[in-house]
């Protein structure tokens, strides 16, 4: 009897817990928030560096990677999705679930989540000096006489505003807040291509290769083929999101999300594709890393495009915290037998979001290296890590399509992660001597 009881209990504890950890707490989300929690998540403020990475692929390479790049991830989206409640009964709410049932309990965590844990830690570390660098621009844009203030100051003034946002219990609750940020990266992409439109072809355009030399043109292209691929890293966080949609035998979760994550991909493409080839077309290889630098005129309207890169980048931190914030709740309550209460999420959001903005301010050159780390992680999660599960758990026929499209995007996957950071290694040797501690 008695063990029948400690079963319950812990049936009832376990549900407890699920019912106050962040991804599980909440799960009547419709599908259009799997939309813009998704275009939320993909469409980074890296939208504005595509002309410049275009520039260094070149043309015919150039519109092929943008492409394949948008088949393959919509490919291993649709994976992640189907894969969500293959097991009858069970659902995989979380990236490393899907890991260890596809690898094992204890190969799945660390394939996982040390990759998992690189890309969602890094994005928001970004974010953060991304946020107050664009709050700058949009105060030095808006006051051009003013005192110069330290970037600093701008980054703990945008973490201010997420310290109060990280406190929100789950993914639905801050649903508005990432349908505004979803808003936001439509707007600032087509502020960024209109203005460009306006601007009209530069006189003196040109399509070559920047870099001079022959081994500068295949570094830069390493490199901006890492550039391309961090603009589509938003599957970190798709089975979090898919957790949020209500699911039974008879309606499955895959159908509303997939139908919302296709049309996020929709809005992703038309975030992407007209920011990159216009901007590449209008200005050639002497456009700069961020599209909004080119244009510098009308001031208004580049002080808005930043201003709308600050409220995108506010929707996007949270997204990939509360990833983060599940993981640590988890480990707090489930390994370390803390009981839930408010005190300890409090306390673990907080020292988060502080750590955060804390490497964000000693490190603001963070985003170069990001690209170095970032093809360890950003690739496989993307790219190859959902193929390599799909063929692992379905085991498909050999030479079946679908053996050999898992197999090209794996392949095409690891030439990137291994491409990729070498160009983005070169890249900081050469650019390591601007980079300042504290800015």
């Amino acid at each position: 009897m008695s063990s029948n009881e400690s079963q319950d209990d812990k049936a009832a504890r376990e549900k407890a817990i699920n019912d106050w950890l962040p991804v599980t707490s909440s799960r009547n989300a419709k599908w259009w928030y799997s939309t813009f929690h998704n275009v939320t998540a993909m469409v980074g403020a890296g939208v504005l560096s595509l002309p410049y990475a275009m520039a260094q692929l070149g043309w015919g390479p150039g519109v092929a990677i943008l492409f394949l790049s948008w088949v393959i991830t919509l490919y291993t989206l649709w994976q992640m999705v189907e894969m969500h409640e293959m097991v009858p009964g069970k659902r995989f709410d979380r990236y490393h679930e899907l890991g260890q049932h596809a690898f094992g309990e204890k190969l799945g965590l660390w394939i996982v989540v040390p990759q998992q844990l690189v890309v969602q830690v890094g994005v928001n570390i970004v974010y953060m000096v991304t946020g107050g660098k664009s709050l700058k621009k949009f105060h030095d844009l808006v006051c051009s006489d003013c005192k110069d203030i330290r970037l600093t100051y701008f980054i703990m003034i945008f973490a201010s505003l997420q310290f109060v946002l990280a406190h929100l219990p789950n993914l639905n609750s801050i649903s508005v807040i990432s349908l505004a940020a979803a808003v936001m990266s439509l707007s600032y992409s087509t502020i960024a291509w209109g203005a460009t439109l306006n601007k009209g072809v530069q006189p003196d355009v040109d399509y070559s290769y920047k870099a001079s030399t022959k081994t500068g043109a295949v570094f830069d292209f390493f490199s901006a083929l890492g550039d391309i691929a961090f603009a589509y890293a938003g599957h970190n966080v798709i089975l979090e999101i898919q957790a949020t949609i209500p699911s039974t035998p008879e309606k499955p979760s895959k159908k509303p999300m997939w139908r919302g994550a296709f049309l996020a991909y929709v809005v992703v493409a038309i975030c992407y594709f007209p920011v990159a080839l216009i901007g590449y077309w209008f200005f050639g290889n002497s456009v700069e890393d961020n599209i909004l630098i080119s244009l510098e005129k009308p001031a208004w309207l580049i002080a808005t495009a930043n201003m709308f890169v600050v409220i995108h980048v506010i929707g996007s931190y949270q997204i990939y915290a509360m990833a983060v914030f599940d993981m640590l709740e988890t480990a707090l309550v489930k390994k370390l037998h803390f009981s839930p209460s408010f005190m300890l999420r409090f306390v673990t959001r907080t020292v988060y979001v502080g750590f955060t903005m804390i490497v964000g301010i000693c490190i603001p050159f963070f985003g170069g290296l990001l690209s170095f780390f970032g093809g360890f992680a950003f690739a496989p999660t993307t790219y190859f890590l959902p193929c390599i599960m799909w063929l692992a758990i379905y085991k498909p026929k050999k030479f079946s399509f679908s053996w050999i499209a898992n197999w090209v995007c794996i392949v095409l996957g690891i030439l990137l992660m291994i491409l990729s950071p070498i160009g983005a290694l070169r890249h900081i040797i050469l650019t390591a001597k601007d980079y300042e501690f504290f800015s």
